[in-house]
Order: C-alpha cells, then sequence, then structure tokens
C-alpha cells in the first residue's frame, strides 16, 4: 500500500473520533439558540478570519500587467519585423487578442526573399494567452527580418522575440506589437495567461466591455458582466479578470457567518465554521478562477439566509430580498434554480406549519411579485449588452421583439447546449463522486525542467467533505426523528443543490458540488451546537476539527495556488487515493 493512503485512514480516525462525542438523536437535549447580537467578539473573529483569507486568496492570483494595445490585422495583411541585424532566434511568443484565425510566419536575412517558418493557429483557446510559436528545433534559426501574415481579421497584442536571453524587435507597420514588451514572461502561466473556462469567461466580459457580441453565450449573462467589473477596475489583465471572484469569496465569510449566527449564536461556532469553509479547498481555488460559479454560490447564500431570517422572523422584506437574490442568481448560472427550488419546499413547510387562509394567499401574491416577476425582469435586463452589440440602445430595446427574441433564442440554445454535453473529459465525475472527494478536477498543470511543477484543482477539504457528509447524515436523523427545524432548513438546501445532478447525464464536474459545500459547513456548525448544549468538553472537540481542517489547507495549498513545489514530493505527500490527480 502507497504511504500516502494512510493519510485519509488517519483522518478518517480522527473524524471518527470527533463524532464520538456527538449525542446520539434519542438522548440529545435540542433547544433553539438563545438570541445572541453580533458582539465585538464576533467583530473580531470575524475580521481575522477574513483577513486571513483576503490575503492567502489574492496573493499568487495573476499578473497586474498585461498588453493592451493590439493591432487588429485584416485578413490577408502582412507586417514586418526588423530586428536590427541578423540574429539567431531562440524563441517566439505571441500574445494573442479577440477573434480566431491564424498567422504565417517567414523569416528573411535582407527583407526581400522570404523563407517559411511555420504557422501559428490563433483559436478559441488561445486567447489572451502568452502562446510559443513552435519553431524548428532541429536547425538554428535566424534572420533580421520577420514577416507575419493573419488569415482572418485578428487582434495581437505583443510579439516578443528572443535571441541570446534578449528580447529585439521594432515594427513600423504595427508599433502595437512592441510597445509593451515589458510585460513579457519568461514561459507561459497561469499568471500571465487564460486557463479552463477563463478562455470563455474571462474573453466573454471583455467582449461585453468592447460592444463584441460575445463567444460565449451556453449561461446567462450576469456572472461575465461582474467579472467584467475587474478587468474595468485593472484592465484585461490575469488579476483584473480574476479580482470579482475572489472579492465575490471573501464576501460570502461575512454573509456565511451571519446565518451561523442567527441559527446557532454562539462566537466559538460561527468562527469555527467559517474558517472551515474559508479553507476549504473548493472555495480557495473555485474563487480564484474567473468563472461564474463563484456568484451563484454568493447569491444563493444570501437567498437562505434572508428566507430564514423570513421564516423565523415573518419580515415580509427579507422574503422579498430573498426572492431579488434569487432572481440575481439565476442571471448568473441556471443552477441557481436548484436553490430556489429549496427555497420553495422550506417556505411551503413553513406555511403548512402556520397556515391561515387570507395570509396565506396574500403571502402567494407576494412571492409571486419576488419570486417570479422581480426576477424575471432581471433576468431578461442582463442581457443588455447582446441588444447593444447587436445595434439595440437605450430603455426602450426591453419592449422591441427583436430584443425579447434575442432572450428567447439563448434560452433554446442553452438548454440545448447543456442537454448535448456527453463529450468524455479527463476529469469529469459524477454526483456520488463529489460527496466523498473521490475525483478533484485538475485545472492547471505544468512541469518544469528543474523537478518541480505549478499545479491546482478544485476539491473539498477532506474534513468538510467527509465530516461534513456525517454531520448532513445527522442532520437529518434530527430533522426526520427530533423535528430540528435547522436541520431541516440543512438538509433541503442540500438536497436541492444535489438531488438535480443524480438524474443529469451530462458530463459533470466536482466543482459542480461547490454550492453543497456551503451547507456541509453549516451541517457541521449544528453537530457543534448540539455538542456545545450537551457534551462537556465541546471546545476541544470543535476547534480540533476546525484546526486540523486549517492543517489541510496549508498540507495542500501548493496544489491550490499553483505554486512551485518538487513534483516528487507532492505526489508523495498529497495523493491521498489513486483517482487524484497529484
Amino acid at each position: 500500500m502507497q504511504l500516502t493512503y494512510v493519510f485519509p485512514i488517519l483522518i478518517l480516525l480522527f473524524i471518527g473520533l470527533f463524532f464520538f462525542g456527538c449525542p446520539s438523536p434519542a438522548s440529545a437535549v435540542i433547544e433553539n439558540a438563545p438570541k445572541s447580537a453580533f458582539r465585538r467578539r464576533d467583530a473580531i473573529a470575524l475580521g481575522i478570519i477574513t483577513a486571513l483569507y483576503t490575503v492567502t486568496a489574492f496573493i499568487g492570483l495573476g499578473d497586474t500587467d498585461a498588453p493592451q494595445s493590439f493591432h487588429d490585422f485584416r485578413s490577408g495583411e502582412s507586417v514586418t519585423v526588423d530586428l536590427g541585424e541578423v540574429r539567431s532566434i531562440d524563441g517566439i511568443m505571441l500574445y494573442s487578442g479577440l477573434n480566431a484565425g491564424s498567422y504565417r510566419l517567414e523569416l528573411s536575412d535582407d527583407g526581400n526573399s522570404f523563407s517559411d517558418a511555420g504557422s501559428f493557429e490563433q483559436n478559441y483557446v488561445a486567447l489572451f494567452k502568452w502562446n510559443d510559436f513552435e519553431l524548428d528545433a532541429s536547425q538554428e534559426l535566424s534572420a533580421r527580418y520577420i514577416r507575419l501574415t493573419a488569415s482572418g481579421d485578428v487582434r495581437l497584442g505583443e510579439l516578443a522575440v528572443r535571441s541570446g536571453g534578449e528580447l529585439f524587435g521594432q515594427c513600423a507597420d504595427a508599433p502595437e506589437l512592441f510597445d509593451e514588451q515589458n510585460t513579457v514572461p519568461e514561459y507561459q502561466s497561469y499568471l500571465n495567461s487564460t486557463y479552463f473556462d477563463e478562455i470563455y469567461h474571462a474573453r466573454t466580459a471583455y467582449e461585453n466591455i468592447e460592444g463584441v457580441y460575445p463567444y460565449e453565450i451556453s449561461h446567462p449573462p450576469l456572472g461575465k458582466l461582474i467579472i467584467s467589473i475587474g478587468i474595468e477596475l485593472f484592465g484585461m489583465t490575469p488579476f483584473g479578470w480574476r479580482f470579482s471572484g475572489v472579492l465575490f469569496g471573501v464576501l460570502m465569510l461575512p454573509v456565511l457567518y451571519t446565518l451561523l449566527k442567527r441559527m446557532f449564536g454562539s462566537t466559538d461556532i460561527c468562527a469555527c465554521a467559517t474558517a472551515i469553509f474559508a479553507f476549504d479547498f473548493m472555495h480557495f481555488s473555485q474563487t480564484r478562477l474567473a468563472t461564474i460559479d463563484t456568484y451563484v454560490v454568493f447569491f444563493i447564500l444570501l437567498m437562505y439566509l434572508f428566507m430564514y431570517m423570513y421564516i423565523t422572523g415573518g419580515r415580509k422584506h427579507d422574503l422579498a430580498l430573498s426572492g431579488l437574490f434569487f432572481g440575481i442568481g439565476a442571471a448568473c448560472k441556471w443552477t441557481c434554480f436548484y436553490a430556489g427550488a429549496g427555497l420553495a419546499v422550506i417556505w411551503l413547510i413553513h406555511w403548512l406549519r402556520n397556515f391561515e387562509v387570507k395570509a396565506f394567499f396574500r403571502n402567494c401574491a407576494f412571492c409571486v411579485v419576488f419570486f417570479v416577476i422581480v426576477p424575471a425582469a432581471i433576468y431578461y435586463m442582463s442581457y443588455y449588452p447582446y441588444g447593444q452589440a447587436s445595434g439595440m440602445h437605450g430603455v426602450g430595446m426591453y419592449f422591441t421583439s427583436d430584443y425579447a427574441n434575442l432572450v428567447l433564442d439563448n434560452q433554446k440554445f442553452m438548454f440545448s447546449y447543456h442537454s448535448g454535453v456527453h463529450t468524455e473529459h479527463p476529469y469529469s465525475s459524477r454526483w456520488w463522486q463529489w460527496v466523498i472527494d473521490e475525483r478533484p478536477i485538475l485545472y492547471y498543470l505544468k512541469y518544469f525542467e528543474d523537478g518541480t511543477r505549478s499545479s491546482f484543482g478544485a476539491f473539498l477539504n477532506p474534513v468538510l467533505c467527509w465530516a461534513g457528509l456525517i454531520a448532513m447524515a445527522m442532520c437529518a436523523v434530527f430533522a426526520i426523528k427530533r423535528r430540528d427545524d435547522v436541520s431541516l432548513f440543512i438538509v433541503i438546501g442540500y438536497l436541492a443543490q444535489l438531488l438535480p445532478w443524480v438524474f443529469i447525464t451530462r458530463t459533470t464536474f466536482e466543482y459542480h458540488y461547490f454550492p453543497s459545500s456551503v451547507f456541509l459547513a453549516l451541517a457541521l456548525a449544528r453537530t457543534f451546537r448540539l455538542m456545545k448544549d450537551n457534551t462537556k468538553g465541546w471546545k476541544f472537540n470543535v476547534y480540533g476539527l476546525t484546526g486540523l481542517a486549517c492543517a489541510l489547507f496549508v498540507v495542500f495549498y501548493p496544489v491550490l495556488s499553483g505554486a512551485r513545489v518538487n513534483a516528487q514530493l507532492a505526489s508523495n505527500l498529497l495523493k491521498w487515493l489513486p483517482s487524484w490527480p497529484f
């Protein structure tokens, strides 16, 4: 047996010892958490956790510099680069902008007679990346002049020609290709280029800013519009297109803490559960990626916070806010509809227990407004960049048949697209693999000649995944046998996010479990509260489990952040299961 397989066994033993101290459903005293105001101690605990996470998440997020000026090639256009004298060419890199096409590269010593040196295809996976132009390694190449001819209307941001370890070149025909040579990296990496689905979402965010009809239309527009905020602030740079995701990942923490505070009261419990979620592997790696899943999880948190406030306080404005955030989340990604179904079940149970005919039907009408009409309006209006890119302008576009058809056609396309995604993928996984952390998704992997590697993927911290699953099962038992409303709320939220994937046959990935991780943290907090109310020495158990979760984050940090580490050592320490791609 490989030595690393011992580690998950030890973690499971530790988790088993933790739950050994939990009260049984028959013997547990279940009380509603005492009302506890948000106090100075809460502010300190939340502030420390949030600050630590913020610093950790923004470190190494991505370069703040990238080519911002582009030369717009017309199909068939050629430009000639002058290296000053005949030089040996060690390597050529290109930073691709918008649009797909290709370039043919030719070399010349005298500027008259050119020889072919190959071509580069600027396809959809190569945009906003530093790409190596593959030269013939079997022969030494030298030239003074380089002629670049475009096929297709394409944008190119920068051309980097290396000779003897230095950069050379100027181009009178296209000065934009050599005006930002300070941005040229030693090699392509996640720090300076798009990776995974950023090739779609970061690009689309930029296209929205530029008024270009978006390439990626397989999800509603709002998530990409949020990504564009970071690009507007910091430019079309890796830091810029990832900024909004990290910001929303940070903002999740006070929202989660507030929900925990209302459910369980205790500062210790709230702080520990928030810390476990903050330093969960999925929360860290997913929010540092310029995709839309982060925003869905953030709005799901807000939806459930305000629904909980409504069913425990009865204030209609909380119900309205829950519906508002449902609408915003749905305009980011359709998976938010699963969470909406969970809210509907919670609302219905609440009214079945507090039924009064007139009040019920008035509330139904209220919900139609804030869970149907308002979300539909938000969803409909979020398509305004599509309308603008199609030549429509102003508020009047919303009332035209062209705009309505544009929105309707996109819904048809999205349904057809997602129902047809059955392509095999090396890191795809099914729902049952998510709940046991069996198959992480690897987003990035690069090996270096010195024996190091840079990599990161998305999967749950084993403490949150495995202990959270046991805690969720306990919540289900307490909800059924002891009619524990808090446990019922948590279980419904979890199942609403997970159950649809049981029946979905399309290709799926571990990151689809991200929304469920919120409810795993809540389930753990439920067990923390039960321990506090029923056992002595509960702090040792609770803080011990929290410490273990944070320690595992530190251990796995290299395969979550892209830090360069010894490849063999990382595999020997971190490949806990045969299916883990580390």
